[in-house]
């Protein structure tokens, strides 16, 4: 792998977070995360860099860490560690060896979803592994936990619903902000119009489920009840399943069980889930589709 490779796996591991290997999408992204804090982006950097030197460690192949594929996971772990932790030392060295944790526990993941009975189902393993490596993380550190961080305050702006059509896409990568939201969102459409579509509709079922679900308006309008609707939509619409119809319909489907898992984790565990709704909901979708002739892998 080049020189000019290894400085684009930085960016396209955080475009990774979205399935997209794009080094314009990586980019804004990493400038969302700094329109929340800059050490917050330091440490997505940070995050990003770890994971991606682990995969490579690990032999997983040149190609897997130029396009990002090694970079994602660490990324969140970082974002994780600043707003369970702030910018504070220990933020630091969590992120640095979380990052580092990522490669192994994502070798474990492949490993047992390649395994019998799950090898026909395809399943991803996507961001199972910074879910798992974050959870350790903050329970090992409860101690050190902040009350709270600059990327979760109130922008002042006004209006729930239209608040969280934003905040739902920035509250991926746990940052609550209307801008980070706007830049993650254009990165996303110069991926793809059907990446942008998706998290945008993503985004409104999202919403719209949460509402009627009775989600409180502060928790909507921060986005922490659709955000992983986003994820799913993405993943079902147009990444894991052939783009057609019918895996927008699938999608839509998925992303309206996604906000109801989202409230069933939300009342069971008063910690943070991360993206766990997203995966378990997807995984459960990606398994049924295999037994419906309309929706196939790309």
């Amino acid at each position: 792998m080049t020189g000019k490779d290894a400085l684009g796996a930085l960016p396209r591991g955080a475009s990774e977070i979205f399935f997209q290997s794009n080094v314009w999408t990586g980019l804004l992204i990493l400038a969302a995360f700094a329109v929340a804090d800059w050490r917050m982006a330091l440490l997505v950097v940070l995050g990003t860099v770890a994971s991606t030197v682990a995969g490579s460690l690990m032999r997983v192949g040149a190609d897997s860490v130029r396009i990002g594929m090694q970079g994602f996971n660490g990324a969140l772990v970082g974002a994780a560690a600043f707003t369970a932790l702030g910018a504070q030392g220990a933020a630091w060295l969590v992120t640095a060896l979380g990052g580092l944790l990522c490669g192994p526990v994502t070798w474990c993941f492949v490993k047992i979803l390649a395994s019998r009975p799950l090898e026909r189902l395809a399943l991803p393993s996507t961001t199972a592994p910074f879910c798992t490596v974050a959870g350790i993380m903050y329970v090992a550190t409860t101690s050190l936990h902040v009350a709270s961080t600059p990327q979760h305050v109130t922008d002042g702006t006004s209006g729930t619903f239209l608040r969280s059509l934003l905040t739902n896409v920035s509250e991926v990568v746990l940052v609550g902000n209307m801008w980070s939201g706007a830049l993650i969102l254009l990165g996303l459409f110069v991926a793809s119009w059907k990446v942008g579509l998706a998290a945008g509709m993503g985004s409104v079922v999202g919403s719209l489920c949460a509402i009627a679900l009775g989600e409180s308006g502060s928790t909507v309008a921060q986005g922490l009840a659709g955000y992983s609707g986003v994820l799913t939509a993405i993943a079902l619409a147009v990444t894991f399943l052939r783009s057609t119809p019918a895996s927008w319909l699938w999608a839509v489907v998925g992303t309206a069980v996604t906000a109801v898992v989202t409230v069933v984790m939300t009342d069971l565990y008063g910690g943070p889930h991360y993206t766990w709704p997203y995966i378990l909901t997807t995984w459960v979708f990606l398994a049924i589709a295999v037994r419906i002739p309309a929706l196939t892998r790309p």
